[in-house]
């Protein structure tokens, strides 16, 4: 399950990826247009500039910028950053796998065969899916209530 943290975290990369090349950005800003607690926030800016997803600028015109081109930032390393290993349980891991504490046969468990499969679903989505890909998939020009309306289905023989 994603956290808080990699939702922020991926809320914030958007928002860096929307900036025009060179600009940067205050956290104050992110966090206000975001709904992101800016404390929370500035933690979770410091682990993408140690990972290298961002950087930072001191002084006037200073702020925080994508440290690459969103074309080479791939939404799995940023989860993987923020939030560890992409697995809905512990024992689906391919790192820092943790055995269930009730599991009694863990090479035959049904659930974590199934958790194993969901994991690498998910893991291949978040791998192939790119900042710039994940910046540009919301059309703003879109209301949510044009959204909804796209959304409903279409009587037969409509279109």
């Amino acid at each position: 399950m994603l956290t808080n943290k990699g939702k922020y975290g991926l809320k914030a990369m958007v928002h860096l990826a929307k900036l025009p090349e060179g600009r940067s950005t205050q956290a104050a800003e992110i966090a206000e247009t975001n709904g992101i607690p800016k404390p929370f926030l500035d933690t979770i800016l410091l682990d993408l500039r140690k990972a290298g997803f961002v950087r930072s600028k001191k002084g006037p015109g200073g702020g925080f910028m994508l440290a690459r081109s969103a074309d080479d930032i791939h939404m799995g390393q940023v989860v993987r950053t923020l939030d560890g290993p992409i697995a809905p349980i512990p024992c689906a891991r391919r790192k820092n796998y943790l055995p269930c504490t009730d599991c009694r046969d863990v090479p035959t468990c049904s659930v974590r065969i199934l958790m194993q499969s969901v994991r690498d679903a998910m893991a291949e989505v978040l791998d192939r899916t790119t900042l710039a890909q994940m910046r540009d998939q919301a059309d703003p020009a879109l209301d949510s209530d044009e959204l909804a309306i796209q959304d409903e289905p279409h009587p037969a023989g409509s279109s």
